[in-house]
């Protein structure tokens, strides 16, 4: 197996016709927030402990687990929700649970801060912090006349500063959507349901990219064609074989590492190749 495995689940490949494309960011295009759940799952966890009826943290780190990953492709706001619903289930006063984002926030910046000032001063270069082969998979899709979509769980703001950081702005122009302060104003479900109902894309003509359960989920509902990203954050290289998992379950048509393997993988789904643009 090469470091850049390319899995195909869906027996009805390749397609024909694909005209738009949906991306996850974080995970699936950045690298800047890797690891956010290593920050997320142990304040979360500290939080319920210190409930009347909590479980010994052990058991609490693979119950937080669960349901944080369950829940990644929403809203960080879904999260926050969650944990202050389990704090009140267990006797204690939860606070609201934008409050417990703000804290969130804070505590992942110590180490996104770095990257991105890292990647400003150009001391690290953006290609380091993205996913390996990014860059020439957005520039097949725009060349072969596929319009392309951004929708993150991250808020907006953020997601618009990392991304022109990344060098990526430019591929989705006015389309890269995010999570706002009236979190009900947007989803994932609420952009695609958007692409279909009112730019008039069909569920066929979409192919949509990311790392969660939610975006997988979701484009498999309206019939897209789901590829998992299945992304080794911390390496850059080979399979994680939790995501993969997880992103099998969501209904993913194809499982990628990354997009090293450009050529086999827009084969594999049919987008045209660069001579035939």
């Amino acid at each position: 197996m090469t470091d850049s495995p390319l899995e195909v689940l869906c027996r009805q490949l390749p397609r024909t016709g694909i005209r738009a494309a949906l991306f996850d960011f974080d995970g699936t295009l950045s690298l800047l927030r890797r690891n956010w759940q290593d920050v997320m799952i142990p304040m979360m966890v500290e939080e319920l402990s210190k409930t009347p009826q909590a479980e010994p943290r052990e058991q609490l780190g693979g119950f937080v687990e669960e349901y944080v990953m369950r829940l990644n492709g929403k809203q960080t706001i879904y999260q926050m929700i969650r944990l202050a619903e389990e704090i009140q289930l267990r006797g204690g006063s939860p606070r609201a649970p934008l409050e417990y984002k703000e804290v969130y926030h804070d505590l992942l910046w110590q180490a996104v801060g770095k990257r991105v000032g890292a990647v400003a001063s150009g001391e690290i270069p953006a290609e380091e912090m993205t996913v390996p082969g990014s860059l020439p998979l957005l520039e097949r899709l725009r060349d072969a006349g596929i319009a392309l979509y951004m929708a993150s769980g991250t808020d907006l703001h953020y997601v618009q500063r990392e991304a022109q950081l990344l060098g990526v702005t430019e591929f989705f122009g006015e389309h890269i959507y995010g999570a706002l302060d009236d979190f009900k104003q947007f989803s994932k479900a609420q952009t695609i349901r958007s692409l279909v109902e009112e730019q008039g894309f069909s569920g066929g003509e979409l192919i949509g990219f990311g790392d969660g359960f939610v975006e997988i989920e979701e484009l498999a509902k309206v019939g897209g064609l789901a590829i998992g990203v299945a992304s080794n954050e911390d390496t850059r290289r080979g399979v994680n074989q939790w995501k993969r998992e997880r992103l099998i379950k969501a209904g993913a048509d194809v499982i990628v590492a990354d997009y090293r393997n450009l050529d086999d993988l827009c084969r594999a789904v049919g987008i045209p190749d660069q001579a035939s643009c």
